[in-house]
């Protein structure tokens, strides 16, 4: 069946689409609005895009998106470079920046282990973690992969290799989000928050 629009809008559209979570309607409204930018912006907008898949790379030490060799949290005199908290993706070091509550540094590794997605550890940035845990005075690991089953594969895979090195590790604790009702809480969350449970 041929498309009802013209093939560079069609084009456009398809491109939309790839994008992770959105839908064919949400593919066409960004379509249509790029469309009615002026030229200038639009263009501005593709240069970005072109700019950012240039120019952005992967730190040498924590493996974070920077556009220099080293990230501005590796080169900061200010963090505590003792502790490294080890998140799944880069989206995820910067949502534990938003706390303004966490003052050590991060280790990126891009993905989790997932047999059946054929990611295994060789796949992530484990031996950049290796190394960094050779070459620095590292005292303690904070474990902040997601909670899932990939999640915690991959923490528990990676514990397993640290503790021999005599380096502290921890995990993130998980439970009740604040402002949550108990009642809509599943078993596992429930779970995870009593183990979780802290004094007060």
């Amino acid at each position: 069946m041929a498309s009802y629009n013209a093939a560079p809008l069609q084009k456009l559209i398809e491109q939309f689409e790839k994008l992770p979570g959105i839908g064919a309607k949400t593919a066409q409204r960004l379509a249509y609005f790029v469309l009615n930018m002026p030229k200038t912006e639009a263009e501005d907008f593709a240069k970005s895009i072109i700019e950012a898949k240039e120019k952005i790379r992967h730190c040498n030490i924590c493996c974070n998106f920077t556009d220099r060799d080293n990230c501005p949290v590796c080169m900061s005199h200010t963090r505590d470079h003792s502790v490294i908290c080890v998140v799944e993706s880069p989206r995820d070091a910067m949502a534990m920046e938003a706390t303004k509550e966490y003052r050590g540094t991060y280790h990126v590794l891009h993905g989790a282990i997932s047999p059946l997605n054929g990611i295994g550890p060789d796949n992530l940035k484990i031996k950049e973690l290796l190394n960094r845990l050779n070459n620095q005075d590292v005292q303690e690991v904070i474990m902040a992969t997601n909670p899932t089953v990939e999640g915690e594969a991959t923490a528990m895979y990676l514990t397993r290799l640290l503790k021999p090195l005599g380096i502290k590790v921890t995990r993130l604790a998980y439970g009740i989000p604040v402002g949550g009702d108990l009642e809509y809480a599943d078993e596992v969350t429930l779970a995870r928050a009593l183990e979780g449970r802290t004094d007060l």
